[in-house]
Parts: structure tokens; C-alpha cells; sequence
């Protein structure tokens, strides 16, 4: 087999020491364009798991980079001069340029032939060759004469960031956040080799424009960013190598492979540096393309799609992730106004693969000083208490804990009439020790229902229904319940999810903001008259009247997820000429009308909460800052509170789902217009709610499926957390005696497989 590799990149590197070690008899050139001792950038940055993968590898990699690195365990977050230091994570630094060194070396042991100073544009010359690896970087030549073919997209990220270096020693991975006139700019720093550190220096482009940074003015950045750092350079300067400023390019490649070519490397896919180094995914992938190869060396078509099968799903993770995390320095001065311990575990655990127990593993003295923190802030006396379970208040109404039943339709209503089913669903929830329910969606009229099993509250025999659930919640439990009011709009007469999903077969006249169908098989929509929403808006305020008589606690309005008052949000769903169309503060018009008029007629002292979509998840959809006015205005309207939620808006949507896939909309709405939110979207247990509560993304926690076929997630959750729940009622109380015995256990075991599994250190 003859392979030709085009770019001398560690990835390039160690793909070919892998593969001749194993196929002695294959020959692998490699075509460089630089000189052997070339490189740009400083350090580069491998985790102990990653390490210690090479040592599967190759033993002789592994000894040559480990006697070459910088070893670090702690992080250190600091602040304006405030910091605190993170135990628990082996890491280690080693020279770019180093690196390239050794894996030369280990190329020319195993036969690997090496050619520097060829630049190749031709392919042609390979003509023989049975592959071709393209591992020639961001601009990767070869990827971009065949583009369509490997599907590529590139998309420039919002911040600036410059890659420079230092003498300055630093005893651990640093990030350094320092807040200037401008905005804050925070310096990515650490150790590769002795008297040798890398700094990466990132900001907005507002902050960057702001203080008059030039692209390739060199020493213009180094003079002011010296100047910003003097306290952390301590008098070492800064040093430069092609370090110009950049916009962090995501790449992604449909397509891996194209006839005989492969694409590895930044050439196939890039992860933010905040979340770990791009060499490590390369080194990763070179793993995977050579045990594809040496498994299939008659076959190269089968070996590409071994590759592709066996890496794909990881480098989408990890790219996903590096995306979450690059999502949080975007928005740092967001984060900058929150106390110092909070601001360090956001962090921490901005990418959302780490959570509080993984960190309190790790370093159990910092998650104490987080939590302390956290206590003081909200005024808690009990050491150490489990975050989740702590109260939390609305106007006058104290939720027993931050866990909250989102609304699911349960279509089991008959003419608009809960049952049994519903007090027993409702009830058992409430017996679990959720804080907060709040209903399914509850229509204000009959036509304002999503199908006809759905609970309606628009007369009597309703209200009285209602009002048995919420009399055996109040008088058995802690819990609180609201009830959330809407109207389906276009999207109602619908079938139940277990008939087929679609619109009845004789459905009811439709009502939306504009005359635009949810799809193709719905009806379309009538657009809303003055005379309509004047008459929607009274249902409305009737139906909160009927609402606070049945003995609700809280309302919330739904405006999501493209129901009737939604469709006013949306651009893609609103398309009217008066003055309810057009401009965002004309689209709120309606929404803000209904919402004033329920406030009048509701308790002083009840609060009620507003549902909206924070993303379309479609091209053309709401913006984020049309959310932060929506939220605005409601917040001025009177509501408490903001339940984010996402999308639903039109049948064609793009979601980008994940584990707490939701919460840094909830973030942006809660640190942005400065109101308590809600958050929901896959979060799945105690661990990840007390991390979004901690690190301050939202103030109650909204679980929907896990709560389906789990009553008592919430008491199974205070078992876990060893906290002395007062509200089980007392027919359940002999059961503690079985239940956090065993949860104890459970919890034990399961951190002692972590730690176990946790990697090896590899520092000498």
C-alpha cells in the first residue's frame, strides 16, 4: 500500500508512525510545506486520558513527549486580582514545535519518509497512491478544491482572540479574566516547557474594536495587552510568532472522504481551544483512520467508513461541546456580574460535561466554597444543604424546593374536563416532592384547545374540577401548583399524539397572526381581527379568574412554542401590515395587552410566569435581541418570572438538542433583562439541576419525561443528597428508613467507579 500524506501536523505525524509500525511494508511519504524546525503557535495541551492513550499506542511517543512536557493538576481561575485554584486535573503542556520534533524522530525510526519545503497544490503527481491524507490545516488546500464534494462549512465565531507567548511561569493551567473600560478580555494561559508559557488572549469583537486592536500590528498588541496583564505577566513580556488576531473558524465536513482522499485533522474538523487543544482531536482521529486502515488493507473505501463509523459521533460531541463552552466566552461580561465562587464554577462547567460532582471529586474544598457562597447569597443557614432543595419565592409564594413539573399534555380530558387521571397524576407528583407543578397547557375556550382530550378552564363544571386536584395538593403536600393558560392557534384541532399527531379529520376554524399553516396538512389559519382579540382577551382574563377561584397558586401564560400569542412573537409566523405586525415592540403589542389584563385580575400576591421561545430554531426566526425585548417588556408588564423554552415555532426547525441543551437561553434572559428564569430541555438528574442552579443559568429547574415514569424522582433525589426532607407526608415516612440507606449505597458505589476510572496520572 502506498500512502501519501499531505501536511507534517501531529495528526499527519502519528497517523503515520502508527501505521507503518504496524504495515512495515506500506510506504508513507509525507509532504510538508514548512521547514522541520517551523511552527506557529507555542504550546500545545493533552489530558491524562489522552496520554495515557498513547501509551497504548506507542511507548516510544509516549516516553519522548512525557519527558518533554510541563505537568499540571490544579486550574486557577482568577479574576481582577481575585483567584482560587481547582484540584483534580491532569493536564500536561508541551512545546508545538517540540512535539513535531519528536514525532519526526519517530517517523524516520519506523521508515517513514519525510519531505519539507513541498508545497502541493497537484494531486496528480499521487496518482499511484492508494491514499491520500489531507491533514493540511484550517485552509487545507485539498479540502477546499474539493468542497462540495466533503460538504464543507466553515462558520467565523464572534470573539477575536490572539495566540502569543511568554516567559512568565505559571504553576497551573491559568485563566486569567481582567475587566478594562471595553469589556472584559480573559488570557488562556500555561506552561509547556521551562521558562516558556503559552497565552491566548481572547475578547468580543466590541471589546476588540473598542480598544483599537489591529489584525497583524504586533507590537500595538503586545504594548497594550502587556499593559491590561501587567499584574499577571509580573514583569515578563510577551512574546510573538505570527500572532495575529483571528476569529475562531468551525469547520465541519459532511463528508470525511472523497474517492481515495481523507480528511483528518483541522482540515475535517475543528474544537475550540477552551475545551482542549485541537492536536489532541487530530492525534484522536489518527488513532481511528490508522486502526480503520491496518483493519482493512485491501480495501480503502472500507477502511474510510470504518473511520468515519468509529470517530464521527465522538467529534461531534466534542465539537458540540467545544461550541457550548465558546458560547460562554462570548457572552463573559454577561457572566463577570456574578459572584467570584459562581463565576469560577460557571467556568468550570460552561461546556456542561462537567457538573458539581464531578468537580466536588475532584476538589471537594472548592464546590464548598461555591455552595458557601451560594447559602449566603440566598440567606441559608444549613451547611452544606443541597442546592435543588433550597426555597426559593415568588411576590408571596415560597416553593418548598427549585425542582419544578413542567406542563405535559396528558389529552386524557374529556370536553375540557380533568379526571381522576389527572388527580392521580397531579397528586402523585405532588406526594413526590416536586416544588412547583405546573399544569398542562389549560385552554381558555373550547376552539382554544390543541386537541379534544385536552383540560380546559372556561366554565364552572371545569373550575370545580380543578379545584379537587388543587385541594389535595394543598392539603396533603408542600408543593405548589400554577396552571398554564393558552390558546393553541394554528396549531390546535390536532390529533392525540397515540392517533397519529396530525390535524382532526373535522377540525375547528382556526385563529393565528397571520393566515400561515403550521404545515402542509393543517388548515390555514384565520388572520385575528380586533374583534377576535378582544374576545381572546376576555377568555382570558375569565379563565384566570376561574383559575385563582380553583385554587391556583400561580399562572403561567403560554406564549410558546408557536401557540396563539406566540405567533404574534415570531417573525416567521407574523407577517402583518398594522400595528400589530412589523417591528418587535408592534408584534409584543398583543401579547403584552393579554398579559396586563390577567395581571389586573390575579392576586397581588400570586405570581404569574410567562413561557416563551427563545429560538425558532429556524433561518429568519426571532432574534436574541427581540427575546431580551420580549422578556423585557413582560418583566415591565409585571411577570416574575420567564420560562425559556425553545422552538416548536415552525414544522421545518433545526434543533441543536444535548444533555441541558436549553439553559444557556435561560442564562441569557436571567443575567441579561435580570429576572428569575425557568429552564427545561434533557436534564435528567440531581447532579445537573444543582449545576444550573450553582452556576447561575436559571432559578428553578423544570423536568418534563423524567418525571413521566417517575413519581418520585424528587424523593429518590433527597435520598441521594442525604437531605432530611420535612414535607414526606406520614403515611410515606417508614420509608426513609429503607430508602436513603440505600441511596447512600448506591451513591457510594457510583463515585468509586468514577474515581476508579479516572485516568492515571502521568506526570513523572
Amino acid at each position: 500500500m502506498k500512502i501519501t500524506v499531505i501536511g507534517g501536523g501531529p495528526g499527519g505525524l502519528y497517523f503515520s508512525i502508527l501505521t507503518k509500525k504496524a504495515m512495515p511494508h506500506c510506504q508513507i511519504d509525507i509532504y510538508e510545506r514548512n521547514k522541520p524546525d517551523d511552527s506557529f503557535g507555542f504550546g500545545v495541551v493533552f489530558s491524562d486520558e489522552t496520554l495515557g492513550e498513547f501509551l497504548k499506542r506507542d511507548m516510544q511517543s509516549y516516553e519522548l513527549i512525557r519527558s518533554k512536557f510541563a505537568y499540571w493538576d490544579d486550574i486557577i481561575v482568577a479574576r481582577d486580582g481575585e483567584s482560587v485554584n481547582i484540584a483534580g486535573n491532569g493536564f500536561c503542556g508541551c512545546s508545538r514545535k517540540t512535539l513535531l520534533q519528536l514525532l519526526q524522530q519517530r517517523c524516520i525510526e519506523e521508515g517513514v519518509n519525510l519531505h519539507f519545503e513541498q508545497n502541493v497544490e497537484d494531486l496528480s503527481q499521487f496518482a499511484d497512491s492508494d491514499i491520500i491524507l489531507a491533514t493540511d490545516g484550517i485552509a487545507s488546500t485539498i479540502r477546499t478544491k474539493y468542497q462540495k464534494e466533503f460538504g464543507t462549512k466553515i462558520e467565523l465565531k464572534k470573539n477575536r482572540f490572539v495566540w502569543l507567548g511568554s516567559t512568565k511561569p505559571l504553576d497551573a493551567f491559568t485563566y486569567f479574566f481582567r475587566s478594562t473600560p471595553h469589556g472584559t478580555i480573559v488570557a488562556h494561559s500555561y506552561q509547556y516547557e521551562e521558562g516558556m508559557s503559552t497565552w491566548i488572549f481572547e475578547c468580543s469583537d466590541e471589546t476588540w474594536q473598542k480598544h483599537g486592536f489591529e489584525v497583524t500590528n504586533e507590537e500595538d498588541t503586545m504594548t497594550k495587552i502587556a499593559e491590561i496583564f501587567k499584574e499577571e505577566l509580573d514583569g515578563h513580556p510577551l512574546i510573538s510568532n505570527k500572532s495575529h488576531w483571528r476569529q475562531f473558524p468551525h469547520v465541519t465536513n459532511e463528508n470525511w472522504y472523497h474517492n481515495n482522499i481523507v480528511l483528518l485533522g483541522d482540515a475535517k474538523a475543528t474544537a475550540h481551544y477552551s475545551i482542549g487543544s485541537g492536536t489532541k482531536l487530530a492525534m484522536d482521529c489518527a488513532i481511528g483512520l490508522s486502526d480503520a486502515v491496518i483493519a482493512n488493507p485491501n480495501n480503502v473505501q472500507a477502511a474510510f467508513e470504518q473511520y468515519d463509523k468509529s470517530r464521527r459521533n465522538t467529534v461531534e460531541m466534542i465539537q458540540y461541546a467545544a461550541i457550548v463552552s465558546l458560547d460562554w466566552f462570548e457572552n463573559m461580561d454577561r457572566h463577570m456580574q456574578h459572584p467570584f465562587q459562581q463565576f469560577a464554577f460557571g467556568c468550570m462547567t460552561r461546556s456542561k460535561k462537567v457538573t458539581y460532582e464531578n468537580l466536588r471529586l475532584r476538589d471537594s474544598s472548592f464546590t464548598d466554597k461555591v455552595l458557601e457562597e451560594f447559602n449566603d447569597n440566598c440567606n441559608v443557614n444549613i451547611k452544606n444543604q443541597s442546592v435543588a432543595f433550597s426555597k426559593f419565592k415568588l411576590r408571596e409564594l415560597e416553593l418548598p424546593n427549585r425542582i419544578v413539573m413542567a406542563p405535559m399534555g396528558q389529552y386524557s380530558a374529556t370536553d375540557g374536563l380533568v379526571s381522576d387521571w389527572h388527580l392521580v397524576h397531579y397528586g402523585s407528583r405532588a406526594t413526590g416532592g416536586v416544588g412547583l407543578i405546573i399544569t398542562e397547557m389549560t385552554a381558555i375556550s373550547e376552539t382554544g384547545r390543541i386537541t379534544e382530550g385536552c383540560a380546559g378552564i372556561y366554565n364552572a363544571e371545569q373550575l370545580n374540577q380543578w379545584k379537587k386536584i388543587t385541594d389535595f395538593i394543598h392539603n396533603n403536600t408542600s408543593t405548589k401548583i400554577g396552571i398554564q393558560l393558552g390558546h393553541s392557534g394554528r396549531k390546535g384541532a390536532t390529533k392525540k399524539p397515540w392517533e397519529g399527531n396530525g390535524p382532526m379529520e373535522t377540525p375547528w376554524n382556526l385563529i393565528s397572526a397571520s393566515p400561515i399553516p403550521f404545515n402542509e396538512n393543517f388548515a390555514t389559519p384565520k388572520e385575528m381581527t380586533l374583534e377576535d382579540m378582544t374576545a381572546i382577551n376576555a377568555q382570558f382574563v375569565q379563565a384566570t379568574k376561574n383559575a385563582d377561584e380553583a385554587g391556583f397558586d400561580m399562572i403561567e401564560l403560554q406564549a410558546h412554542h408557536g401557540f396563539l400569542l406566540a405567533s404574534f412573537l415570531s417573525p416567521l409566523t407574523n407577517i402583518r401590515t398594522d400595528e400589530f405586525g412589523g417591528s418587535i415592540e408592534n408584534r409584543l403589542k398583543y401579547p403584552i395587552e393579554v398579559f396586563k389584563a390577567i395581571r389586573e385580575v390575579f392576586p397581588t400576591e400570586k405570581p404569574i410566569s410567562v413561557r416563551i421561545s427563545a429560538t425558532d430554531w429556524a433561518e429568519n426566526g426571532i432574534s436574541e435581541q427581540e427575546v431580551i425585548a420580549i422578556t423585557t417588556a413582560f418583566k415591565n408588564a409585571g411577570a416574575d418570572i420567564i420560562n425559556v423554552s425553545t422552538g416548536n415555532t415552525v414544522s421545518g426547525q433545526k434543533p441543536l438538542t444535548g444533555r441541558m441543551w436549553q439553559t444557556p437561553f435561560s442564562d441569557a434572559v436571567r443575567n441579561t433583562v435580570h429576572i428569575p428564569t425557568i429552564t427545561t430541555g434533557y436534564i435528567q438528574d440531581i447532579d445537573q439541576i444543582n449545576t444550573i442552579i450553582l452556576n447561575g443559568r436559571a432559578d428553578l429547574v423544570a423536568l418534563g419525561r423524567p418525571l413521566l415514569l417517575d413519581a418520585n424522582f424528587v424523593r429518590n433525589a433527597q435520598a441521594y443528597e442525604q437531605f432530611q426532607a420535612n414535607d414526606i407526608p406520614n403515611p410515606y415516612k417508614m420509608g426513609i428508613s429503607h430508602l436513603y440507606p440505600l441511596k447512600a449505597s448506591e451513591r457510594k458505589h457510583v463515585e468509586g467507579m468514577k474515581k476508579a476510572l479516572k485516568p492515571k496520572s502521568n506526570k513523572k
